[in-house]
């Protein structure tokens, strides 16, 4: 299981975070240099080098903002399924203009982590925690509680 991001990983707390919950999932980062140009060229750069980092027989999960939003349930159910397929799981941040149509079609399935703007460091964070919070969920772990106390 990958993570392609756009964007060099820098040293400090978010990096740490990530490392944590990464080596907990066994989820690998390809971190890959952002874009120069105009916002057009950008985009279209990171998406030659996000889908020159992908198999053809990956299954690709893209984040962004106009993806399906699932809770942190309907995200365990989802990955169990992408699991099943038995194929590369590949997911895919983009850099500060966002994906490039070629890499949202190349997607099998667009995931958003929610409406509010988040720096990509800590969108690296936010995927690689609930990617172990839904196979705490999966395997039945008490890390995730559905309900509230009452």
């Amino acid at each position: 299981m990958r993570l392609i991001a756009v964007g060099r990983a820098s040293a400090g707390p978010e990096q740490a975070l990530f490392l944590r919950y990464a080596q907990r999932t066994g989820l690998e980062l390809v971190a890959l240099a952002d874009g120069v140009g105009s916002a057009v060229e950008i985009k279209r750069r990171e998406a030659v080098a996000i889908l020159g980092k992908i198999a053809g027989s990956d299954f690709v999960v893209a984040l962004d903002q106009g993806g399906v939003m699932p809770d942190s349930v309907g995200l365990a159910r989802l990955f169990e399924g992408w699991r099943a397929h038995g194929r590369g799981l590949v997911f895919v941040i983009g850099g500060a203009e966002g994906l490039d149509g070629s890499v949202l079609a190349r997607a099998g399935v667009v995931v958003s982590l929610g409406k509010l703007t988040l720096p990509h460091m800590l969108a690296r964070v936010v995927l690689a925690e609930q990617l172990y919070r839904a196979q705490s969920i999966i395997a039945g772990h008490p890390y995730h509680r559905a309900g509230r106390p009452g």
